[in-house]
């Protein structure tokens, strides 16, 4: 058997299509767009460092920013899930209606042949223009035009395109405002980056051994097996923690006006102590992220114990901050916990959170309610919870009081209005 010649093999071959003239002005157009999108971006970032160089010059300032701008990207990501949330049911409708039509595509047919009958035209596309057929039905409904034993039917084809029709201007108005807050997200996530990176710039230029103290954090964190013991030798062990506790301890409780907690405090964004007591600030406390709660305190873990904290499933990269004042004793991995970061809150309360991505506050830091601290990344970090919940990320909160882990509820804010803010 002889060997195909090369003519052979190139005339079997297919042949490359060379792309079309409006092929290569759209690739040009889409290049020109991520350039000028590209420029845009870095023209933001030289213009938000040049305004946070500015702010970072004050302290309280900056602290002042960066509760306000962590305050606002927690806003819009509410306003994104909500948006998606009501995407959902719309979508399904919209299917649903678009499923019926395509199901009766024959008595469609017949409706709309009638009208081409009538009308002396061809009838309109069904589902590329609604509202061409929907005119086109009302039209013929209108003028009697319909036979009386399709009325009833036209009227049902009516009545269908009307809600398709409402739906997808709905759908278009919502996906609409989700795409501006979705830019809106990334401008101020992009602020907040900035604020974020200015504050622990200052943070290094005070505590030189930042990253030998992280090193001897994580090197100590391995040494231990529970919790309690962890909390106990980074207090005792690293220079940063010690420091931080024994200013805890030595703040004691704040004052207070007849036996209520006083809110004024927490205006004060220079505030270097609590503003309110831990143990004054039930029912008054927001959660560290938004999300969905999917362990109670103690409910069953699932392998035989309780609960001693509780899980919120997140979205992805979703920000992280702190429920009330304290100062950081811990930051790192540890255990089956992922990223952990532990406050001590002061009084003996501690306020331990895990599953981050990435953490932005270090050890011997104090940070003000509602100040950021850490982002969520793509899927749980949390081993515990991975076999429930692997497929997006979840936020592990605990609370401990003298070391006992305590049931977190009392502390959470029933209502948005009621929560603190910084």
């Amino acid at each position: 058997m002889s060997l195909p010649t090369a003519a052979q093999v190139a005339e079997a071959t297919p042949q490359a299509t060379a792309p079309s003239g409006d092929a290569i002005k759209q690739r040009e157009q889409e290049l020109e767009a991520a350039r000028a999108q590209q420029k845009s971006a870095v023209e933001l970032q030289q213009r938000l460092r040049a305004e946070v160089t500015v702010i970072g010059q004050d302290r309280t300032k900056l602290n002042a920013q960066l509760i306000d701008i962590a305050a606002q990207v927690r806003n819009i990501e509410t306003r994104i899930a909500d948006a998606e949330a009501r995407l959902r049911p719309l979508d399904s409708r919209e299917q649903q209606i678009r499923g019926s039509l395509d199901s009766r595509r024959a008595e469609v047919v017949e409706v709309l042949a009638a009208l081409q009958r009538a009308g002396r035209r061809t009838p309109p596309a069904l589902l590329v223009r609604p509202e061409d057929a929907l005119q086109s039905l009302r039209t013929a409904i209108l003028l009697g035009s319909v036979v009386p034993e399709l009325r009833s039917r036209a009227e049902k084809l009516a009545d269908d395109l009307t809600e398709l029709i409402t739906l997808r201007k709905n759908i278009g108005s919502e996906r609409d405002r989700l795409a501006l807050d979705r830019d809106k997200l990334k401008v101020d996530q992009t602020r907040l980056a900035a604020l974020v990176d200015e504050r622990q710039r200052q943070q290094g230029a005070i505590e030189k051994d930042i990253e030998a103290e992280g090193a001897r954090a994580v090197t100590l964190a391995r040494q231990v097996d529970t919790l309690q013991s962890l909390i106990g030798k980074m207090e005792q062990d690293l220079k940063s923690a010690a420091k931080a506790a024994a200013a805890a301890t030595l703040q004691g409780a704040p004052a207070t006006t007849d036996g209520k907690p006083n809110l004024g405090g927490l205006k004060d964004p220079g505030r270097k102590s609590p503003a309110i007591a831990f143990a004054s600030a039930r029912g008054l406390l927001a959660l560290p992220v938004n999300g969905v709660k999917i362990r109670e305190f103690g409910s069953s873990d699932g392998v035989g114990g309780v609960e001693k904290g509780i899980s919120l499933a997140t979205r992805a990269a979703a920000q992280v901050t702190t429920p009330c004042d304290g100062w950081v004793v811990y930051v790192g991995p540890f255990r089956s916990y992922g990223q952990l970061l532990i406050l001590n809150a002061g009084g003996g309360y501690h306020v331990l959170i895990a599953g981050m991505e990435r953490i932005s506050v270090n050890i011997g830091q104090f940070v003000l309610t509602g100040e950021p601290v850490a982002t969520m990344g793509t899927t749980s970090q949390v081993a515990s919870i991975l076999a429930t919940n692997a497929s997006q990320p979840v936020l592990y909160i605990e609370f401990r009081k003298d070391g006992t882990p305590i049931d977190p509820g009392p502390w959470w804010a029933a209502k948005e209005g009621e929560k603190v803010r910084g």
